[in-house]
C-alpha cells in the first residue's frame, strides 16, 4: 500500500483551539433560512385585502350582525393555510445538512480526540479512515492507501485516489484507507456550507395557480377602494344620506348593505379550494409513497415540458452488474486476433471471476461478477490482494489446481502496460470505452505469489506491486443497473410531449450509454460539460441542441436548470446527490429519491420516498387533476366576482339599496358554488395542461358575470319600481340570482357524470328547501313574493341561461381556433 507524507503533526494545542473559538474560527454552520416566524404572520395577515375583508368581518361583529359575519371563516382559514406553509418549508430547510457525521476524530496534543462537528476548528488535524465523513475542507498531510468518495458532491462515481497535498472537500466519505488532513476552512467557508447556503434560502415554488390566483385578488383588492366609496355613498344616501342615516341609526343597516356589497366582490374561497384540491392530491400521493413538502408542487410537473435526470440514483439504481465477458483466442497477449463468446472462457479463468465476485473484500464492481459466475475453484489462494483505486488493480494467486498462477483484473492500461503487443486488447478496450462501458481486463501469469509478510504493530506492508509476465485473458464489460421501469416512464413522458435532459457528474460515455440504454435517443458520447461556457448566449445555443451531459459540477447544473427556463421551457429536475441540491432548488420543480442525501431531500419539492421513478406519471396524473378542477372552480368564482362588482357599481351609483344581506349571499353561494365546490374540486380529471389559465379563466367569467349580473339587475329594477317591500325584493334577488348562477354551474360541469349531475339537481332542489323551511326564511329575512315576481324572476332567469350557453359556445369556439393556431406557432417561437 502507497503511502504518502506530508508532514507528521501532532496536531493544535489546546490553547490553540481555544483561541480558535474565540476568534470564531469553529466549523458552525449558519442557520438562516430566510425570513422569521413573525415576518411571514405579518407578510399574510397584514395585507390590504385581509384589512377590508378582517375589517368588514369585525365591524359586523361589533354592531351585533354575527348571522351576516360568516366569511370571516374564509379569511381565518387562508390566514393559516399561507402561514402554515411556508413556516413548514422553513422548518425543513432549518434542518437541511450535508455533513450528517455526529463525531469528527482530530489529532490534538498528538492524542487522537472525538468531538462534535461544530467543535472542529481552523487548522485542526482529521484523522480519516475507511468510513469516515470528511466535515471540514482540508487538505492531505498524510495518506495510506486512501480512496475518498465524492460522488454526492460530483455525481462522479467512483472514488478518488487522495495523496499528500490533495484537497479533501466537506461532506466527502472515505471508502479506503487511512491518512492525516489539516483543515483549511470552516463553517460558512467550506464546500458543504457554500453548496447549501443557497439552497437553504426559502422560496415558493412556482405555481401559475397560485400566482394567477394572487394577481387576481390582487386587482379585486385595487378595485375595492373606489368601488368601496361608491358602494358606501351610495346605501347612506338610499336610507336618506349621510345626515339622517347618522341621526337615525339607519347607518347601521346601510353599513350591513356595504359589507354585503364588498364581500360579494371577493372569491373567499377560492384559495381555500385550492388548497384543499392541492391538499387532497399530496395525501393520494403519499398512498403512493410520494411526499409532497409543498402543496403547490403537486400541479408543478404538469406544466413541466423538459425532465432533468440525474443518472446515477434515477435512471440507474447505482450499482454495477455484469454485462459481458470477451476471451481472447490465444494464450499471449500479441497474439489475440479473435475475440471469442463468454461460452468459450476458460473454466480456470470462470472460476477464478466467481472467487473475486465472492472475496469477502471485493468492490461494488468485481461483486457484479457473482451474478454470472458461481463456482469458485476449491483450492484456497495463497494470496490475495484487494483492490486499490490508486493502482486501478486487484490480484489472486492460486499454487495448485487449474487456476495454478496469478490472475490479475484491472483497468487495461494500467495491468497491459508493460506487456509486449497488447495492442489489439488496449483497442478493444477503448472501444468499449467510448461506447461508454466500464471494461476491465482478466491477465493471467504462471508466477506464483509468495504469502504476504507479516508486519509488526504499527507497520504497514509495502505496496505490492504487478505480477511480471501478464497475459490477456478476457475483457469484463459492466454497466450501470438501469431501473426496470426507467424506460417505461421515459416513454410515458415522450409521449405527453415532455423533453429529457439527462445531466450527470460522471464520465459522458458512459451516461450516453446508460441514456440509451433506458430508452433516450442519442448518438454519440454525451457533452462533455468541462467545455461549456460560463456566457450566457453561448450556454444557451449548446443547451438548444445538446440532451446528454457528463462531468456537470454543481454549480454547472444550476446554470443549466435556468439556461433551460430562459429557453422558455418549464423545468423538472431530479436528483439524489448533494451535488443536484442547486439545480433542484433553482428547477420549477425539484424531486428527489428517497433513499438520497438529507440535504437533497430538504431542498425538494417532492421526494420519491421508495425511489421508484416510476412513481411520477402518478404525480403528473394528479398534477392535471388538480389544474383542471382549480380552473374550473376559478371560473365558478370570478364569475360570482364579476357579477358582485357590477352589482356594487350600478346600486352604488343609482343609490338603490343593496338587495341582498350578507347571510342571503351566502346561502345563493353555498347553493351556487360552495357546496358545488367542493365536489368539483376532487373529480378525476386527465384532462391535458394548457398554459394561460389565468386568460382563460377571465375569457369565461367576465361575459358569464356580465350575464348574470344584467340579468339580475333586471328584475331587481322591475320589483323596485313596483315599488315593493325589501324583504321581498331581497327573495326575488335570491331566487333570480341562484337559478341563473347554476346555469353556470351547468356548463362547467360538462361533460355530465353521475356525480356531477347530481350536484347540478341537488343545487335546484336546494333553493326549494331554503324557501319552503319557515325558520330558514326567518334566518334569512326573507319574504313571500307574489306569483308575478316569481314568474319574472323564472322567466328571467331562463333568458339569461339561454344568453349563457349561447355566449359560452360562440366563445369557446373562437378560443379553440386561437389555441390551435397558437400551438401551431409555439415550437417555431421557441427555436427562435
Amino acid at each position: 500500500m502507497t503511502t504518502t507524507r506530508a508532514s507528521s503533526p501532532a496536531g493544535l494545542t489546546l490553547d490553540e483551539v481555544r483561541s480558535r473559538i474565540q476568534l470564531g474560527q469553529t466549523n458552525v454552520m449558519p442557520s438562516d433560512t430566510g425570513r422569521s416566524f413573525w415576518r411571514i404572520m405579518q407578510a399574510n395577515l397584514f395585507t390590504l385585502f385581509n384589512l377590508i375583508v378582517g375589517g368588514s368581518f369585525a365591524l359586523l361583529l361589533v354592531l351585533g350582525y354575527w348571522q351576516d359575519a360568516l366569511f370571516g371563516f374564509f379569511v381565518i382559514a387562508n390566514v393559516v393555510i399561507g402561514v402554515a406553509q411556508e413556516f413548514r418549508a422553513k422548518l425543513t430547510l432549518s434542518r437541511l445538512a450535508v455533513l450528517n457525521a455526529p463525531k469528527a476524530r482530530v489529532l490534538r496534543d498528538g492524542v487522537v480526540s472525538e468531538v462534535a462537528v461544530g467543535q472542529v476548528v481552523l487548522d485542526d488535524v482529521f484523522v480519516l479512515a475507511a468510513g469516515d465523513q470528511v466535515t471540514a475542507d482540508a487538505v492531505v498531510l498524510e495518506a495510506h492507501g486512501l480512496d475518498v468518495d465524492e460522488s454526492l458532491l460530483t455525481g462522479e462515481a467512483d472514488p478518488v485516489a487522495s495523496p499528500a497535498g490533495r484537497e479533501l472537500m466537506s461532506g466527502s466519505s472515505v471508502v479506503a484507507g487511512s491518512g492525516l488532513a489539516r483543515v483549511i476552512r470552516v463553517g460558512a467557508d467550506s464546500y458543504a456550507a457554500r453548496i447549501t447556503a443557497e439552497a437553504k434560502q426559502f422560496s415558493l415554488v412556482r405555481s401559475e395557480l397560485r400566482s394567477g390566483i394572487a394577481r387576481i385578488i390582487k386587482w379585486i383588492t385595487i378595485a375595492l377602494l373606489p368601488v368601496g366609496a361608491i358602494v358606501v355613498n351610495g346605501q347612506m344616501q338610499a336610507v336618506g344620506g349621510w345626515e339622517v342615516a347618522i341621526a337615525t341609526g339607519a347607518w347601521r343597516e346601510a353599513t350591513v348593505g356595504s359589507a354585503a356589497s364588498l364581500i360579494a366582490m371577493i372569491p373567499q374561497g377560492l384559495v381555500f379550494m385550492t388548497s384543499v384540491a392541492l391538499a387532497v392530491g399530496a395525501v393520494k400521493l403519499a398512498r403512493r409513497e410520494v411526499l409532497v413538502q409543498e402543496l403547490a408542487a403537486v400541479e408543478g410537473l404538469a406544466r413541466v415540458d423538459m425532465l432533468c435526470l440525474d443518472k446515477t440514483g434515477t435512471l440507474t439504481e447505482g450499482r454495477m452488474v455484469f454485462d459481458s465477458v470477451e476471451p481472447f483466442a490465444s494464450s499471449t497477449a500479441g497474439d489475440t486476433v479473435d475475440p471469442l463468446t463468454d461460452t468459450d472462457l476458460d473454466p480456470a479463468a470462470a472460476a477464478v471471476l466467481a472467487w473475486m465476485g465472492a472475496d469477502r473484500d471485493a468492490n461494488a464492481t468485481a461483486r457484479a461478477l457473482a451474478e454470472r459466475f458461481t463456482t469458485p475453484p476449491t483450492e484456497h489462494p495463497v494470496r490475495a490482494i484487494e483492490f486499490s483505486s490508486r493502482r486501478k488493480w486487484s490480484a489472486v494467486s492460486f499454487a495448485d489446481g487449474p487456476a495454478r498462477g496469478t490472475w490479475v483484473m484491472g483497468a487495461p492500461d494500467i495491468v497491459l502496460a508493460s506487456v509486449p503487443d497488447a495492442t489489439d486488447a488496449l483497442a478493444r478496450f477503448a472501444e468499449r470505452a467510448t461506447a461508454g462501458q466500464r471494461t476491465v481486463v482478466l491477465a493471467r501469469t504462471e508466477v506464483v505469489l509468495d504469502p504476504p509478510v507479516e508486519t509488526a504493530d504499527g507497520e504497514r506492508a509495502p505496496e505490492p506491486e504487478l505480477p511480471v509476465g501478464v497475459r490477456a485473458v478476457a475483457l469484463v464489460s459492466f454497466r450501470e443497473k438501469v431501473r426496470d421501469d426507467a424506460h417505461e416512464t421515459l416513454s410515458y413522458f415522450r409521449e405527453q410531449a415532455v423533453e429529457l435532459c439527462v445531466i450527470s457528474g460522471d464520465d459522458p460515455r458512459t451516461v450516453a450509454a446508460v441514456a440509451r440504454e433506458a430508452g433516450i435517443h442519442h448518438d454519440g458520447p454525451g457533452f462533455d460539460a468541462r467545455q461549456l461556457p460560463a456566457e450566457e448566449a453561448e450556454l444557451d445555443a449548446i443547451m438548444a441542441e445538446h440532451r446528454v451531459f457528463g462531468r456537470v459540477t454543481p454549480e454547472q447544473k444550476k446554470a443549466m436548470v435556468l439556461s433551460l427556463q430562459r429557453l422558455g421551457h418549464t423545468v423538472a429536475m431530479t436528483g439524489d446527490g448533494v451535488n443536484d441540491a442547486l439545480a433542484l432548488k433553482h428547477a420549477d420543480l425539484g424531486i428527489a429519491m428517497g433513499s438520497g442525501a438529507a440535504a437533497t431531500r430538504a431542498v425538494a419539492r417532492l421526494v420519491l420516498l421508495d425511489g421508484q421513478f416510476s412513481r411520477l406519471p402518478r404525480v403528473v396524473a394528479e398534477g392535471r387533476q388538480v389544474i383542471a378542477n382549480v380552473e374550473r372552480l376559478a371560473k365558478l368564482f370570478l364569475s360570482k366576482t364579476t357579477y358582485a362588482i357590477l352589482f356594487a357599481v350600478v346600486f352604488g351609483l343609482l343609490l338603490w339599496p343593496f338587495p341582498f344581506l350578507p347571510r342571503q349571499l351566502s346561502i345563493v353561494d353555498g347553493l351556487t358554488i360552495g357546496l358545488p365546490a367542493l365536489v368539483l374540486a376532487l373529480l378525476p380529471n386527465i384532462q391535458r395542461y394548457r398554459p394561460g389559465f389565468l386568460r382563460r379563466a377571465a375569457r369565461f367569467c367576465i361575459p358569464s358575470g356580465l350575464i348574470v349580473g344584467g340579468t339580475l339587475l333586471s328584475v331587481v329594477a322591475y320589483a323596485y319600481l313596483g315599488g315593493y317591500a325589501a324583504p321581498v325584493v331581497q327573495t326575488t334577488a335570491v331566487i333570480t340570482l341562484t337559478l341563473t348562477a347554476l346555469w353556470v354551474l351547468v356548463i362547467l360541469s360538462r361533460p355530465f357524470t353521475l356525480i356531477t349531475s347530481i350536484v347540478v339537481v341537488a343545487a335546484d332542489l336546494g333553493l326549494g328547501v331554503v324557501l319552503s323551511i319557515p325558520i330558514v326564511t326567518d334566518f334569512l329575512q326573507l319574504g313571500a313574493p307574489p306569483l308575478e315576481l316569481v314568474l319574472v324572476a323564472v322567466g328571467a332567469s331562463a333568458v339569461g341561461s339561454v344568453v349563457l350557453e349561447v355566449t359560452h359556445r360562440l366563445v369557446s369556439r373562437s378560443a379553440g381556433a386561437g389555441e390551435t393556431a397558437a400551438a401551431a406557432a409555439a415550437p417555431a417561437a421557441r427555436r427562435g
